[in-house]
């Protein structure tokens, strides 16, 4: 107590802002705790606490033929919606960064319309085209709208990392002859590589974790995970979705410490630079 009465006004500032982010970090990761415990549990429902320790929802998983197969649907999605979002993206980011016209700014309007519009409301317009195209229900056109959907994210961080990179290095390429396509690959690109990775695995997440689109798209035979666990949330509940759950979150968890890591390594490469 008498060390408490000693402490001078910023620091009685900074002790109840440590407990104010302490109490935040909990209130926002007990759920997630509690998912994770409830994954490894023995009982045959979701309860909490869990009777026993057991690993019989992690083999359901990877077994059961119908959670399996979202996976794998999830992850046939996720990788070239990913790839095809980091290859749009860029270009688009690049171009509207170097681009002198007046309606770069409408443009970059209508590239991040899926962040800024509803997401229902992009669900079924998606919906009212893909059913008169024909990829309703396909796994063409899950990838092609989740490209849509994860497009902005790419352009967002690639953008980003062009604005802190110097104009002069493309311009003293181009003044030693280097053509547009080749001062692009051998400066440009190698300096904004770690934007690119950032925003390819911020297309991963967001791709990987779709929910309302899928729901309007998807069917029975091409469903992919969020919305299988979305089905089973709303029919009989078993804890091997607190299994999914919790591996949705490891990838997640895993995908932001990389982005992280490579951040870093922008800055490092853009302070070099």
């Amino acid at each position: 107590m008498k060390a408490l009465a000693r402490l001078t006004p910023n620091a009685w500032w900074g002790l109840i802002r440590g407990i104010v982010c302490c109490l935040l970090v909990f209130y926002l990761t007990a759920p997630l705790i509690i998912v994770l415990i409830i994954s490894f549990s023995s009982a045959q429902f979701l309860t909490f606490p869990p009777p026993g320790f057991s690993l019989q929802w992690y083999r359901n998983l990877f077994r059961d033929p119908v959670w399996f197969n979202a996976l794998l649907t999830s992850v046939e999605i996720m990788i070239p919606a990913a790839i095809c979002a980091t290859a749009l993206g860029t270009a688009a980011a690049y171009g509207l960064a170097r681009s002198r016209t007046k309606l770069a700014g409408f443009v970059t309007g209508l590239i991040l319309a899926p962040v800024v519009v509803p997401a229902i409301i992009t669900a079924a317009g998606i919906f009212a085209v893909f059913r008169n195209v024909g990829l309703y229900g396909t796994l063409t056109g899950l990838i092609i709208a989740h490209t849509v959907l994860t497009i902005p994210y790419v352009f967002v961080t690639v953008s980003a990392g062009l604005k802190v990179l110097d104009p002069r290095l493309e311009a003293a390429a181009m003044t030693l002859g280097a053509r547009p396509i080749i001062v692009f690959r051998r400066i440009v690109l190698p300096l904004i590589l770690p934007a690119v990775l950032s925003g390819l695995l911020f297309a991963m997440v967001v791709s990987f974790d779709e929910l309302i689109v899928s729901l309007f798209i998807s069917t029975p035979v091409v469903r992919p995970i969020a919305v299988q666990m979305w089905s089973n949330v709303m029919g009989d509940v078993d804890p091997t979705i607190a299994a999914v759950a919790t591996v949705l979150f490891a990838f997640s968890l895993l995908a932001l410490m990389t982005e992280h890591a490579v951040r870093q390594r922008r800055l490092r490469v853009t302070g070099d630079a």
